[in-house]
């Protein structure tokens, strides 16, 4: 079931149009990458569902409520920088987060405490906030957005300054949190996007210039490849291999053979059809996908 839908959303500055007429819509419990090089849009766009900003112009429908209705109880808020009172522990903040979301004191504590214990720094609650690492702010950063249990969480560029471990630590909470609500997030990143979006929304120039499920960009974008390695000669192979209908080229790096195609599936029959009925010497097979950041030069290039 769809939660929101975006119409011909746009915000200018000083007549400048940073998001132009983009139009998106994405169902329950599914994390949404958006997607773009720097000064592309994602910012604002999050800035604006999350009514930080107001949008110049459009709409923004979410399940149950009135267009443009206020739905800031609905959603958590993780900006790219965000500021804490280093001064506070990490359940004191928690605490007041909760608080500021209208929650009693009672609540916020417990909720904090569960918070604290489920995003994985439970053991750092009483410490000072400013003697975090970087892993540690994010995950209590992403605990303050989640605190009141929105149905949709964002967060900008959520691992973008953290080193490889704080980067893990994030991701995998991500993939817990995703089952429980709706994630949008964006990122520069494109093996994190890959590894935990179901969905993509990409961006340039204020526009969407490609959205849609994984599975389906992949299809559409893939440049079918298939691997080969042989025990003997690859020129003969490769010639062989360039002869067949559905191979469009066939190549030698690096001792193998490198074959492209249009259809995949045709070529990998075709292919392994011949090396079985001519006892083909054949010491790997392997079929290539395109990754994500095949995907992103293609559409940004066109």
């Amino acid at each position: 079931m769809t939660l929101l839908s975006v119409t011909d959303l746009t915000k200018e500055y000083q007549s400048k149009k940073a998001v132009k007429a983009i139009s998106f819509s994405f169902e329950e419990n599914r994390c949404i990458a958006l997607l773009g090089p720097n000064g592309a849009g994602k910012t604002t766009v999050l800035r604006t569902l999350a009514g930080l900003l107001k949008p110049t112009s459009g709409t923004i429908s979410f399940k149950g409520y009135k267009p443009n209705e206020d739905i800031r109880s609905l959603i958590g808020y993780l900006p790219q920088y965000p500021v804490f009172h280093d001064w506070m522990t990490g359940l004191e903040f928690l605490i007041y987060s909760g608080q500021l979301a209208n929650m009693t004191k009672h609540e916020a504590y417990e909720r904090a405490d569960e918070l604290l214990e489920r995003v994985g720094i439970a053991d750092a609650k009483k410490l000072n906030i400013g003697k975090y690492s970087g892993g540690m702010k994010q995950r209590l950063g992403i605990a303050q957005a989640i605190i009141h249990r929105p149905k949709l969480l964002m967060l900008d560029e959520p691992v973008s300054s953290l080193d490889p471990i704080g980067r893990r630590e994030v991701l995998t909470l991500m993939e817990e949190l995703k089952k429980e609500m709706t994630i949008l997030f964006s990122t520069h990143i494109l093996g994190d996007a890959e590894e935990v979006s179901d969905e993509l929304l990409l961006l340039r120039n204020g526009e969407i210039i490609e959205s849609g499920r994984m599975a389906d960009l992949r299809e559409k974008y893939q440049t079918a490849g298939i691997t080969l390695t042989f025990h003997s000669d690859l020129e003969k192979y490769k010639e062989e291999l360039h002869a067949l209908p559905s191979v469009r080229s066939a190549y030698i790096e690096r001792e193998k053979i490198i074959v492209s195609a249009d259809n995949l599936e045709k070529a990998r029959l075709e292919i392994l059809q011949m090396a079985i009925k001519n006892h083909w010497p054949l010491t790997s097979f392997a079929i290539n996908r395109a990754s994500l950041e095949e995907m992103f030069m293609k559409v940004v290039a066109e």
